[in-house]
């Protein structure tokens, strides 16, 4: 009796201390997989993944902003920086901003989109994700991270001329990335990470159909040979941004002040007329997609703190879409 007694405490024990190994297993793997979701940079701070997102029309302001997937975006303008203020918290689309990251906010291009960008006033270009709205302050069309900043080269002076430039390729990857549900341009889902179906042909003998015969190159008969297709899987890695500065020749730039662009002279003329104490204001002619346009444009201005003042001007007096230009 006392030999079986002894057995079921040891079968007791064995059992109960399975079970701490695989509570202490399964905190293991949870513990590995938040991990994997969310790891902090060197300065603390944590970083979660974000959701794809487009948005819907925002206004600020007193101005309205229209997100959309534009994958031929390219536009001039100044750019800013943002940084401690921000340091720490979420971002447009869930992800949590980290000044030392390669990011940027755009106030209408999806989150996360990937866009070069090129320093006009140095030639220093970089790649750059995408990933908060912004910014807000008229007459800037990029708001980048303080270290995207400093490897451009313009972290110390505040703003920089530059010219943005999405990356199709790589932003549709992202989208796919996170919005695993989406069809690529091939017509298949694709979800960046995993692995996909990549065709292979490859050439198998049959025998040709009964009474029939198929001539070699030599006119004798062979068996008929048919393609088979066999799948090999391929790994779709999401695009990163590595820091990487390139350098690109530039030409001097200028500033303009635009206040807008209209199909009609006649409608070009009326708001020139009414910003005529602004100086050198003017209508300019451009063909955009074989259409001309009347452009109602001030300057140029040499510094951008001229330039800043007659957009403040041209907004107050009414064209809150008035936006600085750089050519």
């Amino acid at each position: 009796m006392s030999d079986f007694i002894t057995s079921r405490l040891r079968a007791t024990t064995i059992l109960v201390l399975g079970m701490f190994v695989l509570a202490a297993c399964a905190e293991t793997q949870l513990a590995l997989h938040t991990a994997k979701r969310m790891t902090r940079s060197t300065d603390g701070v944590e970083k979660a993944p974000g959701a794809y997102k487009v948005g819907k029309p925002y206004q600020i302001n007193g101005v309205w902003y229209y997100p959309g997937v534009d994958y031929g975006y390219a536009e001039t303008g100044v750019a800013s920086w943002y940084g401690p203020q921000f340091h720490g918290k979420k971002t447009a689309n869930g992800e949590v901003f980290d000044m030392n990251d390669i990011t940027a906010a755009h106030r209408t291009l999806p989150l996360p989109s990937m866009v070069q960008v090129t320093n006009l006033e140095n030639g220093r270009s970089l790649k750059v994700r995408v990933n908060d709205r912004g910014p807000f302050a008229h007459g800037r069309i990029i708001d980048m991270s303080r270290r995207s900043a400093q490897l451009l080269g313009f972290s110390r002076q505040g703003t920089a001329k530059v010219r943005v430039q999405v990356l199709a390729d790589e932003s549709r990857r992202l989208a796919q990335g996170l919005t695993p549900t989406q069809v690529a341009s091939n017509q298949f889902p694709v979800q960046v990470g995993t692995t996909v179906a990549k065709p292979s042909v490859n050439a198998s003998s049959l025998p040709p159909p009964p009474g029939g015969s198929v001539a070699n190159g030599s006119g004798s008969t062979a068996p008929a040979r048919v393609a088979a297709v066999s799948r090999e899987r391929i790994t779709l890695k999401p695009p990163e941004t590595n820091g990487v500065v390139t350098t690109v020749p530039v030409t001097p730039t200028q500033i303009y002040v635009q206040a807008g662009a209209f199909s009609q002279h006649r409608n070009a003329y009326q708001v020139a007329v009414r910003l005529n104490r602004i100086k050198n204001i003017k209508i300019t002619s451009s063909i955009v997609n074989g259409k001309e346009f009347f452009r109602v444009r001030a300057g140029p201005f040499v510094e951008l703190e001229d330039a800043d003042l007659a957009l403040d001007q041209v907004i107050g007096s009414g064209y809150p879409n008035a936006r600085l230009v750089v050519e």
